[in-house]
């Protein structure tokens, strides 16, 4: 997580754009296979890997995601060609990969045997109706944190200039169904910026996805909740409407940050101005 933060600090002290510190951050955590995104990303029903990302410019609100793809080295990459190369917000599946063809982006077989490992341990399970409960996402991710301990990454960013950024990757929970698209790349549930700030979502995609709350947390900013009270908000309002877990980061356009989970744990890390080295923390 460090890591990630150094790489969007670097570019912002060099005068580059939220965007692109957000899409690099994105970059570094699909690389790496501790994570559930780009490489490492978690199998699905049968044994398949389906990647998504997105990425959001808040000072124009454009926006560009990809879904469903398999051989991408970055998605995240893919994402911002998509917003900025073609006329759509959302490609998805072979016409991403093709996309991806065209623009020479890079391919990389996503799957790892630790990957492997956990997708044939789930498999023996759900074939013994040890997961009978599967369509309870919530109850399956409590029961079996170590199979879900990776997540869903993401970054936000603020330049020089004001502008903020979002970006979101993920592999998606195991064990989903063939072609299910969550919330990662749906904008304004997965991730959103707008003037007032940006965030980015991980947890239980259907939940984010029913109460569009990438975009809710950046309208309780704009009614005047700094960052940290928003994502706590917009935790609780899920939970009191859901009872799903998530987990938020936020920051907004004045640079507070802000970051909440009902989730066992949040790995996050932030840095601002004037600080030497990114901060790490789990809870």
């Amino acid at each position: 997580m460090q890591r990630a933060a150094s790489t969007g600090q670097d570019i912002l002290r060099h005068s580059g754009s939220a965007l692109d510190a957000v899409e690099a951050c994105v970059v570094t955590m699909e690389d790496d296979p501790v994570f559930n995104a780009g490489y490492g990303s978690y199998l699905n029903l049968i044994g398949r890997v389906e990647m998504d990302a997105s990425i959001m410019d808040g000072r124009t609100l454009q926006a560009g995601a990809v879904a469903l793809l398999t051989r991408v080295k970055n998605p995240i990459r893919l994402a911002r060609l998509v917003m900025e190369k073609t006329d759509h917000i959302v490609v998805a599946g072979q016409g991403a990969e093709r996309l991806a063809g065209l623009f020479r982006l890079e391919k990389r077989n996503p799957m790892t045997l630790t990957a492997k490992k956990s997708w044939r341990s789930l498999r023996e399970q759900l074939g013994r109706k040890e997961l009978s409960h599967l369509t309870k996402t919530s109850q399956l991710i409590h029961d079996y944190p170590d199979a879900f301990s990776g997540g869903t990454v993401g970054a936000v960013a603020r330049d020089s200039d004001g502008n903020v950024a979002a970006a979101t990757s993920t592999g998606g929970p195991a064990l989903r169904l063939p072609g299910r698209i969550g919330d990662t790349p749906l904008i304004g549930s997965g991730t959103y910026a707008d003037e007032v700030g940006g965030c980015s979502v991980t947890g239980i995609g259907e939940a984010a996805m029913r109460l569009v709350l990438a975009k809710t947390t950046c309208d309780l900013m704009g009614r005047g909740l700094t960052a940290q009270k928003a994502a706590e908000q917009a935790v609780r309002l899920l939970q009191e409407r859901l009872g799903m877990m998530i987990g938020i980061i936020t920051l907004d356009a004045r640079g507070r940050i802000g970051s909440a989970h009902s989730t066992p744990d949040l790995c996050w890390s932030y840095v601002k101005s004037g600080m030497r080295n990114p901060c790490a923390a789990m809870g």
